[in-house]
């Protein structure tokens, strides 16, 4: 069996998740790990926080994954005397690395919104909702079919069951009796493409991150019913299709490495309250 290298995880990596499509403000790749040093065991998670770390060490993880970088901007220190130094310190003191994989997982064929898709309930063909220009099979968010129509607050019950439980749960503008079968669906900050999915036509949008404004504007303008869920509950679901990808792709080429998708809730919001 031949040993697994961290560079050749990283090739693997990239191969499905090409950098070059990453936004420029990103920061993608490999943060903290020896390119040389044997890869035994993969942890997957969201994010590169002190939960997901002591998950990581507990394990005996050699390599973490995640969609969100450590850093999106340049630092001139790592010093553990701040939350995100002392999770690089653990790490290479463990001989952990931590790699990214960030807006090139979200444009990529399949990405993380192809697999958001499927967890709603999406079946049949996928097409991105804002395709690339020079490569119109990839590109942000999702558009797809409901096997049958189904009002939107069935629909929106549908998509909280196969997403993972948040604190906030699901949020929804719109008739619940309106009748919806073409879906969009964009993993994270979905506010950007709100004018994508009005252009598309769809009966609803299901994203992250929506702000009072545009989701107001878009409910005055007869535009789709938004579906507003938790950040890292849209994005969780990539983590068991990239998993898959790695481990199918390395066993392919004789290196065998355990992947394990982490089901740690590192969601911002921990709980909720409501006037009684």
């Amino acid at each position: 069996m031949t040993e697994t290298t961290l560079q050749t995880v990283i090739r693997t990596l990239e191969s499905a998740y090409d950098p070059a499509t990453a936004e420029s403000w990103d920061a993608v790749g490999l943060v903290c790990g020896d390119p040389a040093q044997p890869v035994r065991k993969v942890l997957f998670a969201v994010d590169p926080v002190t939960a997901v770390a002591e998950e990581a060490l507990d394990w005996g993880a050699d390599l973490i994954v995640t969609h969100h970088p450590l850093y999106l901007k340049g630092v001139t220190s790592v010093a553990a005397t701040t939350a995100k130094g002392r999770i690089v310190h653990r790490l290479i003191r463990a001989n952990v690395g931590l790699y990214t994989a960030h807006t090139n997982a979200d444009v990529a064929d399949p990405g993380v919104s192809d697999a958001l898709a499927r967890a709603v309930g999406l079946s049949g063909s996928l097409r991105p909702l804002a395709p690339l220009p020079d490569r119109p099979r990839l590109g942000l968010g999702r558009v797809g079919e409901l096997p049958v129509s189904m009002t939107l607050a069935k629909f929106a019950a549908l998509a909280a069951h196969g997403l993972p439980r948040t604190s906030g749960g699901l949020r929804v503008s719109g008739d619940p009796d309106r009748l919806v079968k073409t879906v969009a669906v964009s993993g994270g900050a979905g506010d950007s493409l709100l004018g994508a999915a009005k252009r598309a036509r769809v009966d609803v949008f299901l994203t992250a991150d929506l702000r009072h404004h545009p989701a107001s504007e878009y409910a005055e303008d007869d535009g789709p019913a938004l579906i507003d869920a938790a950040h890292w509950a849209t994005e969780w679901p990539w983590l068991t299709d990239a998993a898959e990808r790695l481990t199918t792709a390395l066993a392919a080429t004789g290196n065998n490495v355990e992947a394990r998708v982490s089901e740690r809730v590192t969601d911002a919001w921990t709980t909720t309250a409501q006037r009684g």
